[in-house]
């Protein structure tokens, strides 16, 4: 394009004024986040007791962010049974998680706009625990669908709603707060994935309270965030309507980057819910034990606690971030070749690859921050590239349960999660080039 010529320059000056793109980012952010403390925070800087009342908030939240998926997909036969579900309708229960994110997550900056960010959290911690309470013992498969749903809204208005948080109580902090939080939802996710079977063990093999028992997680993460829910009001919608009133009037549509980026965050996505949705049952038809299925998943999961921080960091350092989406995409298809010739010999090994393959999303929110010269260009992009790409990733789920129920076995399913890395690593590599959506709107 011939605004090529001269990007490079332009780039590096407006990067350098544009503090916000460090919302979507943890790896971006340390540098400029000291440069705009003073004019985030105000003159007066909250009391440490609130400083440290919203931290532990943001770990209690995050640890409630993936444990009502990665715990159904560790019990995900005996509910199977238990509801008599179908392989399809199962898939159908796999494809909930990203659709409720797609759909709900777009209700969260209204929402924290008029009622602040700590009274959504709130509410949304609420969502949760009511949803966990709700879904093991309605007793049938609508019903069993609708507590999730409601869980999922909480989680959906709650994970959008964390980089805003962050922002507006820690501003000198981003990147070290973001990777507080980030750690959190890793272990949260993998803690769910390990314990659950051996906690439904427990209780007698009751899978209702295997389930049901993280509700009281996520209803103790609502309790630092009553004392916040008028601490948390005006300034960060405020901030929040600021950004888009001076936002440019981009047509994000018109930008490959753009496109790019949403093709590879619902690509990663949909690998991602596969692995917490079916992962287990692929490892339990290959003769691996319940509990050892659901420490496998717990290992993929637990990859991204320290993977987490270092893959923001070495992106933000590199031009292109192509060769990362390489790397991580031949892991993952090495990983799903492993699935397919022998599940069960060399489960260890494909649960870790597997695991490095979905910290791709980290580096798709590395990327976002890094694709916009401004903060208002940064939230016009994460908006597009995660509801695009949490609407691209809803039918992959449903495909591999499909296919699982026609077939009878997972040769076909397996072959559909290889297939997938390939589109994902070129919409990755076309992200990853050093422009951005200003360049091609």
């Amino acid at each position: 394009m011939p605004e090529d010529e001269t990007q490079p320059q332009t780039r590096t000056a407006t990067r350098a004024q544009s503090p916000h793109t460090a919302t979507a980012t943890a790896s971006a952010m340390d540098s400029p986040a000291p440069q705009t403390a003073q004019t985030t925070s105000g003159p007066a800087g909250p009391a440490p007791w609130v400083l440290r009342l919203v931290a532990v908030g943001l770990v209690l939240t995050a640890l409630n962010l993936r444990p009502a998926i990665t715990s159904l997909g560790a019990l995900l036969e005996e509910v199977r049974d238990g509801l008599h579900m179908s392989g399809s309708v199962a898939g159908v229960l796999t494809s909930v998680p990203p659709l409720c994110f797609a759909v709900f997550g777009i209700m969260a900056p209204r929402l924290a706009r008029r009622f602040g960010p700590g009274a959504v959290v709130c509410a949304g911690m609420v969502a949760i625990a009511a949803g966990l309470v709700i879904r093991p013992f309605v007793g049938s498969t609508a019903g069993f669908l609708a507590a999730s749903a409601l869980a999922l809204m909480g989680i959906a208005v709650s994970n959008i709603l964390m980089p805003v948080i962050v922002k507006r109580w820690f501003p000198d902090r981003v990147g070290s707060m973001t990777g507080l939080y980030s750690m959190a939802l890793a272990l949260g996710t993998a803690l769910a994935a390990a314990v659950t079977v051996p906690m439904t063990d427990a209780f007698g093999g009751s899978w209702k309270a295997g389930l049901g028992i993280w509700a009281v997680l996520a209803a103790v993460a609502v309790l630092p965030w009553i004392p916040l829910m008028r601490e948390g009001r005006g300034a960060p919608g405020q901030a929040t309507a600021q950004q888009h009133g001076d936002a440019p009037a981009l047509r994000i549509t018109r930008s490959r980057t753009a496109w790019g980026l949403a093709c590879f965050f619902g690509l990663q996505a949909t690998a991602a819910y596969i692995a917490m949705g079916w992962m287990p049952q692929i490892f339990r038809d290959a003769g691996v034990s319940a509990g050892t299925a659901g420490v496998l998943l717990a290992v993929t999961m637990a990859m991204g606690v320290p993977l987490a921080f270092v893959i923001p960091r070495v992106a933000a350092r590199m031009k292109n971030q192509g060769p990362i989406v390489v790397f991580l995409c031949a892991c993952g298809l090495v990983g799903y070749a492993g699935l397919y010739i022998a599940p069960a010999g060399g489960a260890w090994a494909w649960a870790l690859l597997l695991g490095i393959a979905n910290c791709a999303f980290p580096l798709a929110l590395t990327m976002i921050g890094m694709r916009s010269r401004s903060g208002a260009g940064v939230v016009r992009l994460s908006a597009f590239a995660q509801s695009t790409g949490y609407l691209i990733s809803i039918p992959g789920p449903l495909l591999v349960g499909v296919l699982y129920q026609h077939s009878g076995g997972w040769g076909l399913p397996i072959a559909l999660m290889a297939g997938l890395m390939v589109p994902q690593m070129v919409a990755g590599i076309l992200a990853g080039r050093d422009r951005t959506i200003e360049d091609e709107c």
